[in-house]
């Protein structure tokens, strides 16, 4: 049996503490020391360690150092932007620390409510929060759970009562014994659910996919070229050579670019109000096909309203007289005591009130249910008793102090009826009464109320609608009220209440085994959920993400934290408890949900950068490999030069070319510093969002990253034949090895940024959308560095081969030619990509006209047939 206490002494506090633990949820805090190690053994930088590491073993000092320095950047912008997330939504929960009052030692004192303990007496005041999982000694307070069961309207707690940790009291004084503290409070209890699932975000696998597959590739392709090269050259200058091509290949900056587009999208996100939490949690965003809301405080204000219609029973009263007649029975002078004054005397036209006087007040009483006050006008000097309370209760009070049986049948029906049909829209109503000069009581009429929406909630649920994602209502508040809410916010009818949802196993707190295939259809059926639990939420989430679904989740409460968490994307509100913040992805910080819709689109048009990004990387990667592939297989430069070179008193060069075809490492990674150095600049690129959630569509990804990497492929094979052939078909007037060298230098380092243009707008043409001021500078400026570098490079000999600037020989205006090539070529490239979507489109081929939209299946359907009008009588036919 519970043992009510009446305090503790130092002493004994301090023993009940050491057994029980501080009264707080252990957290988990990661170093930032792991953060920035655990950038250097991501996937990514364990294979540039192992190209360093080769590189150190052949005493290739310098492409170590250019590597070592891609590894430190890439791990130093990742760490900061991961740390700088973190911070912001630390100082954002910088708050107050939570204090109790509790009596030690005989007296009562103001503590850390860290260091709380069960058995503590604790002073449950109006307008704190209570501590700790307390009961109630004696007398009676009016506590707000809201943010833990959503129910809108205060709880009244009597003696022996249970209140919760993360409740607040709003009316009423009390003394309470501490009966659970920490991760045993039911707060505690429901942050177990929080647990970090471990998976691995979408996008880090779609990363990894990537550069697998790239690597396997470049791997495969490189391991030929080398054993090739093995038949022509030393061992160190074959492995150099295939271990250089093997990390320009592999997409070195790819985590780079897409965490830096990431991150300022994050920015751009807080201009609008959301503070992401999980940089990752973007991507996300911008496929979530169903948002799942809590209703009070989310998709409501929290905040009870009087409703326009106002039944009236008695001739000349109007909405403006009951009100007069309501603040009568409570004092209105003073600070409202409970939620229905609050209401009521919010609403009273307060200096019309000067006009009476009171003379009795009875208060609130559990027992009696009503508040009652006997007043006098001062005008005319008649007194009168007024009340108001539950319609039921007045609807007594009335009929048993009138005679007259007929009035009150009368009566009597028209309250039910107008109470039955409230309630069926989940509307509360306030009864008001008085007394007439025989002293009867006369009922007046009744005051309604309702939380209602946000003033931007239906605008918001009407644009997420029509940007292809499905709303449903996720609340702990009656069925009735979630109804109603839904019906003004044209959510759709049918809601469900909780009793039919699968539980998690009472022990070991598992999902049930089949939660999709036996829950699935009900939960894609229904357009809400209403009288749910928090592990409700949870596995309702759940079971839509097993679907295959990207589900976002909103909401506000110490209820709503397991399902924010377990969501792709969760959203913490505005005015979110800390529990509800530490789980969301993203953190709202100004009222209402429209930040919402600006995020998704937001996260839209950064999904689209960071695909146009990705399938330029890739078609680059596939140019560049397979052409040196080619290249070093197919062509023998020392085979083009003319017979008697030696006495052509014109050729340029005095030694033999080359038994291969090859680049100086130092210019395969002028290519990839300038190309993927500069592309950072595609995180401000101008893009437009489509209409419906994104997917990744990795066949189609890679599909067009090939036809645009085959065209770049064959226009630099053409070039590089035309320019070893030079001597025999006169073209160009000859070149020497040196201009051969740079020419496919410069022609690689502009097909890559012109494949990326191509890129950038998807099935259009290029001109049809203009790039970003600040991508079409970083193009300029990599391109132009690369001009001068092919036209200006000195005669030399880097890594053996011979290499020299295009304007040191005639023709001098050579790079124009190359430059003029390659736009040439871009149109074929561009038409190529438009043709190959024109047929990815008219065929459907790998469902490239599937978007991540909720499209209802059969049985789904099948599931609202059998059961919609069944349950939707059960509510009807209900008693109210």
């Amino acid at each position: 049996e519970f043992v009510f206490s009446h305090g503790l002494s130092s002493q004994e506090a301090k023993g009940l503490l050491e057994i029980h633990g501080r009264n707080e949820l252990p957290e988990k805090k990661v170093p930032k020391w792991y953060i920035f190690v655990s950038q250097l053994w991501q996937p990514m930088p364990i294979m540039i360690w192992l190209a360093a590491i080769i590189e150190l073993g052949i005493q290739n000092f310098l492409d170590m150092g250019i590597l070592l320095m891609i590894q430190f950047a890439n791990a130093s912008i990742g760490y900061y932007e991961i740390t700088k997330a973190g911070d912001a939504v630390a100082a954002l929960k910088k708050s107050l620390k939570p204090s109790a009052t509790v009596k030690r030692d005989g007296k009562f004192i103001v503590i850390d409510a860290a260091f709380v303990v069960p058995g503590d007496l604790v002073l449950l005041g109006s307008g704190s929060a209570i501590p700790a999982d307390c009961r109630v000694n004696e007398g009676e307070i009016d506590v707000d759970e809201a943010a833990l069961t959503g129910e809108s309207l205060p709880v009244t707690k009597f003696q022996g009562s249970s209140c919760k940790m993360g409740s607040t009291v709003v009316r009423g004084e009390v003394e309470g014994t501490v009966e659970f503290t920490g991760a045993n409070t039911f707060f505690g209890k429901t942050a177990a659910l929080l647990g970090n699932s471990g998976e691995h975000s979408n996008f880090q696998t779609l990363l990894v996919n990537i550069v697998l597959v790239l690597v396997a590739i470049s791997s495969v392709l490189c391991f030929i070229v080398f054993v090739y090269l093995l038949t022509l050259t030393n061992f160190s200058d074959a492995l150099s050579f295939t271990v250089v091509l093997m990390v320009a290949s592999i997409p070195i900056a790819i985590e780079i670019v897409t965490t830096t587009t990431l991150a300022l999208g994050s920015k751009e996100l807080s201009h609008d109000g959301a503070i992401v939490t999980r940089l990752a949690a973007i991507e996300d965003m911008a496929g979530m096909s169903i948002l799942c809301s809590d209703k009070t405080g989310t998709l409501t204000m929290n905040k009870m309203v009087i409703q326009e219609e106002t039944p009236v029973y008695k001739k000349g009263e109007s909405q403006y007289s009951l009100l007069r007649y309501a603040a009568m029975a409570a004092k209105w002078w003073e600070p409202p005591r409970d939620a229905l004054d609050t209401l009521t005397l919010n609403s009273v036209d307060m200096p019309s009130m000067s006009s009476v006087e009171q003379l009795a007040y009875m208060p609130f009483d559990p027992i009696v249910k009503r508040t009652e006050g006997t007043v006098k006008e001062t005008a005319t000097g008649k007194v009168y008793k007024t009340t108001k309370g539950a319609p039921h209760v007045i609807l007594k009070l009335v009929t048993s102090s009138n005679p007259n049986q007929k009035a009150n049948e009368a009566i009597t029906a028209a309250v039910e009826e107008d109470v039955h049909s409230f309630g069926l829209r989940g509307i509360r109503t306030l009864a008001v009464a008085k007394t007439n000069d025989k002293e009867q009581w006369e009922f007046l009429g009744m005051l309604t109320f309702l939380d209602p929406p946000r003033p931007d909630t239906k605008q918001t649920i009407e644009d997420s609608n029509r940007y292809g994602v499905a709303v449903k209502m996720i609340t702990g508040d009656h069925l009735l009220i979630a109804r109603e809410t839904a019906r003004v916010l044209g959510m759709g009818d049918y809601i469900k209440a909780g009793d039919g949802l699968p539980l998690l196993h009472p022990e070991t707190k598992k999902k049930p085994d089949h939660l999709s295939r036996d829950y699935g259809d009900m939960c894609l059926a229904a357009d809400g959920f209403a009288q749910v639990f928090p592990e409700h939420k949870y596995l309702i989430v759940e079971c839509l993400r097993e679907l295959g679904f990207k589900v976002g989740m909103t909401g506000d409460g110490v209820n709503d934290a397991p399902a924010l968490k377990r969501a792709d994307v969760g959203v913490a509100v505005q005015g979110s408890t800390d529990a509800a913040r530490a789980a969301a992805d993203i953190v709202l910080t100004q009222p209402g949900l429209s930040t919402i819709v600006n995020g998704m689109l937001i996260s839209r048009r950064i999904f689209v950068r960071i695909k146009n990004f990705l399938t330029y990387r890739i078609a680059a990667t596939l140019q560049l490999l397979v052409f040196f592939f080619i290249a070093v297989l197919a062509f023998k430069p020392i085979d083009y030069m003319p017979a008697n070179w030696q006495t052509m008193s014109h050729f340029p060069d005095d030694h033999t070319w080359p038994e291969f075809f090859h680049m100086p490492v130092l210019m395969l990674m002028l290519i990839t510093l300038l190309n993927d150095g500069t592309l950072i600049a595609i995180g401000y690129d101008r893009v437009e969002a489509r209409d419906t959630p994104e997917k990744w569509n990795l066949p189609v990804l890679y599909l067009i990253s090939s036809v645009l990497a085959a065209v770049a492929l064959i226009s630099s094979i053409v070039l590089l034949h035309m320019c070893l052939n030079s001597w025999d078909s006169g073209a160009f007037g000859g070149l020497s090895y040196g201009q051969i060298t740079a020419t496919i230098y410069l022609k690689v380092s502009i097909s890559d940024f012109l494949t990326l243009f191509s890129a950038r707008t998807n099935e259009n043409w290029f001109w049809t959308t203009a790039p970003a001021p600040i991508l079409m500078g970083a193009g300029c400026l990599a391109l132009t560095t690369s001009t001068i570098i092919a036209c200006t490079w000195p005669p030399s000999y880097p890594d053996g081969v011979y290499t020299e600037g295009l304007a040191r020989h005639k023709p001098y205006e050579f790079a124009l030619y190359i430059w003029l090539y390659c736009i040439a070529w871009w149109f074929v490239q561009d038409a190529a990509k438009v043709c190959t979507f024109y047929y990815l489109k008219k065929y459907n081929l790998f469902g490239y006209n599937d978007t991540g939209k909720l499209v209802m299946p059969e049985s789904a359907l099948k599931y609202i047939r059998d059961n919609k009008a069944k349950d939707m009588a059960k509510v009807l036919g209900g008693k109210h």
